[in-house]
């Protein structure tokens, strides 16, 4: 989730509408597909995606069509992760990555880089032993603190930290550092397309869900706002969405009780292939039949009490997906 929909559950807190603070906000950040370095010779015949609030689960028919194999890197990108984000408040990534080609687990090998001032700085990080991707922020932070004053002046130059004013770092010095720098990752390996035939990959990982302890959509103030019209655009809410959210919000300034999940995919990496994507299948699943769930996309069709469904043929996205789960409690 990006900074301008952590704005509005902020404003929905200083609203007085019984909605969560921000520090009770988790922002999403998407993931997507499967990616190929740039050919003309493989198409993606299908793509079957399931999304929901716990798990992302995809299932592709890639075809080669030229009467020669094809061996290719084959790479999921991870989505950034800001450190800077992180010193604000909770991010959630996406996890438990995996993936199978025709039945079988492929190994994948990780490609890890530090972003800061437009350079990838992890070789500086390595070597002050300061760690790029860690758990906990604090464990990036420590290790800052406990560099020598010419080392700290070097991650400062490059990029990487910044100086937090009102803590002492007992060293003499007023404030400590914060990690500034952006993590990439994208776990890639090589893969070889047979001539003239079909190849059946499945990818799988547990999405980085964001949520609010009440969403944002129940403050009614808030809806035509800037910021409001902002949140519709993305995810879309009709007028029976708002209808519902209204029937459970209840008296004024009474907390309605209506978290929200948010799941982002990025769906645009499907538009760099060869020719459009023949047969396109999206299931979404809001998980119990009392929640709400709202995303942009034609052709929406219920199919069970708790999935929706769109599929589209020779089909070029050019939008991403963005889904909101509103879970009663």
């Amino acid at each position: 989730m990006s900074r301008r929909l952590l704005a509005i559950i902020a404003a929905a807190a200083l609203a007085g509408a019984g909605a969560g603070l921000a520090n009770d906000t988790t922002a999403s950040t998407g993931a997507g597909g499967l990616v190929l370095e740039k050919t003309s010779a493989i198409i993606m015949a299908s793509e079957d995606l399931y999304v929901s609030a716990t798990r992302i689960r995809i299932r592709y028919v890639f075809r080669n069509i030229t009467a020669a194999p094809v061996t290719t890197i084959v790479a999921f990108p991870m989505p950034d992760r800001s450190m800077s984000d992180e010193n604000d408040g909770g991010v959630a990534f996406p996890s438990a990555f995996r993936t199978t080609v025709e039945g079988k687990p492929v190994k994948a090998m990780l490609e890890r880089k530090a972003i800061a001032n437009g350079k990838n700085q992890r070789a500086l990080l390595d070597l002050l032993g300061i760690p790029i991707a860690p758990q906990s922020i604090d464990a990036a932070t420590k290790a800052m603190d406990r560099l020598n004053p010419a080392n700290k002046a070097r991650v400062v130059a490059a990029g990487l930290a910044g100086n937090e004013e009102w803590d002492d770092d007992g060293m003499g010095t007023k404030g400590h550092l914060v990690p500034l720098w952006t993590v990439q990752d994208r776990y890639y390996w090589t893969q070889t397309f047979p001539a003239g035939r079909d190849l059946k990959v499945e990818h799988a990982y547990v999405p980085g869900a964001g949520g609010s302890v009440t969403t944002a959509f129940a403050v009614k103030a808030l809806r035509d706002t800037e910021d409001g019209r902002w949140a519709k655009a993305r995810y879309c809410p009709d007028a029976a969405f708002f209808a519902a959210i209204d029937k459970r919000i209840g008296a004024p300034n009474r907390d309605p009780g209506l978290p929200d999940w948010r799941i982002d995919y990025v769906l645009t990496t499907g538009a760099n292939w060869a020719l459009p994507i023949g047969d396109f299948r999206l299931v979404v699943d809001k998980g119990r039949p009392g929640n709400l769930v709202s995303f942009c996309a034609t052709g929406v069709r219920k199919i069970s009490p708790t999935q929706f469904e769109v599929r589209h043929r020779n089909w070029r996205p050019t939008r991403d997906l963005h889904v909101i789960i509103v879970e009663p409690r």
